[in-house]
């Protein structure tokens, strides 16, 4: 097949690919605890089907231990050809607040070519992009393919590294295509080549037997809740930079946005300013950055006048690929311990870590995505980082070090993933399906 018949064969498909994307949109697959499983179930069914309508003659769901099944495909690789892994997840972020979304979270709906919904972008678009390229070959494809689907990549992608540890032989390849990530803008290609690492963890400060009245005992009697917001903004100088000692700020060798790009993407208020130094690219990229993501306090709407007796923050540090997450997450807790006023009781738990990674950019693999990310585009691929975490990249890279990891996708920097409005572009999904079509193509010619 020539590259302007592939290119047709994945156009022709896009009507289709569209209709399957809203479909698999509109299953609530959130694989959190205390949601409804069935959904999920749904979804792996459905992409269970997809797959075998991409010509893939074997298709099965596999369980994964304390996890949701993934959905696993395989074809032969011709002789002498190259063998590549298709990744991508089927499980979704919540919704959050149904009033911050400006169309029904599970409703797909398509506005001024873009599709608006939960999980359109992250990540059925990575489903789809994967299923759209390999229709395009008509059960005949140039290499070996694998496939292999997560189903709560969002809440415990650590059961499926578990799970590739334990049968590193099905997920074997040559090369591996992590279609969960995308373009800083739309049209502008690139590929990921660094991630950051992550961990997390619970903090809990204790102050009380129990929580008392304010105007009794304020003023002396010490307050968790107060504790805990000491305790979190030392983290942080004035102007935004990580105080805990040993986390230095990093260097990433690119180009990274605008800050008015950012601002823009970001939604940045006017007239506030971004936190932290040097480049953009640095600090989103290369360097630590620590985030409080939740608090268990009392909500406004349900205060009472009180001291608190304890107070809860759910707290996730990010780290660049060089570093290591236990070792980053054991000084920001010895950091917090360090800093906590009033002799108060502190307590972590519930932790969480995930490598980060750093790509060779060379090899065949790496060039025959070149040419089909510069035919699909009109121009050839940069470099980029990525500032969130993919838990199973380290896993593969460590099972498959010879193997090259190509990180790219439709999710690009304006696709509000795990926010409301989340929404996919559709021409840069077709982009994508066209360059993974492609790069199938190409791959294909190189002997292993």
């Amino acid at each position: 097949m020539t590259p302007d018949e592939l290119e047709g064969a994945v156009a022709a498909g896009m009507p289709q690919a569209i209709q399957d994307l809203k479909r698999l949109a509109s299953i609530p697959s959130i694989a959190f605890p205390g949601h409804p499983e069935e959904p999920v179930y749904a979804a792996a069914a459905l992409t269970e089907a997809l797959l075998r309508s991409a010509g893939l003659p074997h298709v099965r769901q596999i369980p994964v231990e304390g996890s949701f099944p993934a959905v696993y495909a395989e074809a032969p690789a011709p002789p002498g050809a190259p063998t590549v892994l298709l990744y991508a997840h089927y499980d979704v972020q919540p919704p959050g607040d149904p009033a911050l979304w400006r169309t029904p979270a599970f409703e797909p709906t398509e506005i001024d070519g873009s599709l608006y919904g939960r999980g359109t972008a992250d990540d059925k678009s990575g489903v789809i992009s994967h299923v759209a390229a390999l229709r395009a070959f008509q059960g005949r494809f140039p290499v070996g393919i694998k496939v292999i689907i997560e189903g709560q990549e969002e809440y415990a992608g650590e059961r499926l590294e578990a799970f590739v540890n334990q049968n590193p032989e099905l997920v074997r390849a040559d090369a591996i295509i992590v279609a969960d990530t995308g373009n800083p803008r739309v049209g502008d290609p690139s590929v990921t080549t660094s991630l950051r690492g992550m961990g997390a963890f619970t903090v809990e400060v204790r102050t009380l037997k129990e929580s008392l009245h304010s105007g009794s005992f304020g003023g002396a009697a010490p307050d968790a809740l107060a504790a805990l917001i000491r305790m979190l903004a030392a983290l942080h100088d004035d102007h935004g930079d990580v105080r805990v000692p040993g986390l230095p700020r990093g260097n990433f060798l690119g180009t990274g946005p605008s800050e008015e790009e950012f601002r823009t993407t970001a939604g940045v208020l006017n007239d506030v300013s971004l936190v932290g130094s040097g480049s953009l690219a640095d600090r989103l990229w290369a360097s630590y950055s620590i985030t409080v993501t939740g608090l268990d306090v009392p909500t406004v709407s349900g205060a009472i006048n009180a001291v608190q007796a304890v107070a809860r923050a759910r707290v996730t540090v990010r780290v660049p690929p060089a570093g290591d997450p236990k070792t980053t997450v054991n000084a920001v807790v010895d950091f917090l311990n360090q800093v906590a006023p009033w002799g108060v009781q502190v307590n972590v738990t519930d932790y969480t870590m995930g490598t980060g990674y750093l790509a060779d950019t060379g090899g065949a693999a790496r060039t025959a995505l070149n040419r089909a990310m510069e035919r699909a585009y009109g121009r050839p691929p940069r470099d980029v980082g990525a500032g969130g975490s993919i838990p199973l990249v380290s896993t593969l890279v460590k099972q498959f070090p010879a193997a090259t990891i190509l990180l790219f996708g439709a999710e690009d920097d304006g696709a509000a993933i795990h926010a409301p409005n989340e929404r996919v572009n559709l021409e840069e999904l077709h982009r994508t399906a066209t360059t993974e079509a492609l790069f199938l193509q190409e791959y294909g010619s190189t002997t292993i």
